[in-house]
């Protein structure tokens, strides 16, 4: 029987090495290698996501994965300090590369992995 309680998300990366260390080192998320050879992502809220190598990996052209957080500006100062570019759409947002949403949505800034798939903080 089809079942929705244990469903989870994944994507594809080039570089399961690349991907541990920008997900595990640089995000400071909890990365697991799992029986498959892949990578599991571990939340906070104990929420898997999984990654997998795909040889002839293309670039998500949407979001992936938007992380919500409580000050954007805070959070994307702390990425900025980790190396992480939130500038990767030179003509949208401000001086940090967050697009204030005002009465449109919330505030947002986007971000790539090694890979080129594109992230997000959003302000929640």
């Amino acid at each position: 029987m089809f079942r929705t309680t244990d469903a989870f998300s994944g994507f594809a990366v080039d570089d399961l090495d690349a991907a541990r260390t920008f997900y595990g080192d640089t995000l400071r998320l909890t990365v697991e290698d799992n029986a498959m050879g892949f990578l599991t992502l571990r939340l906070e809220s104990g929420a898997a996501i999984f990654v997998y190598a795909k040889d002839d990996h293309v670039p998500a052209t949407f979001t992936i994965l938007n992380f919500p957080v409580p000050d954007i500006d805070a959070a994307v100062d702390d990425l900025n300090a980790r190396g992480v570019d939130t500038r990767i759409y030179p003509d949208v947002g401000d001086e940090k590369g967050i697009v204030r949403g005002g009465e449109n949505g919330p505030d947002i800034a986007w971000f790539r992995d090694p890979a080129g798939n594109v992230l997000a903080v959003l302000h929640a």
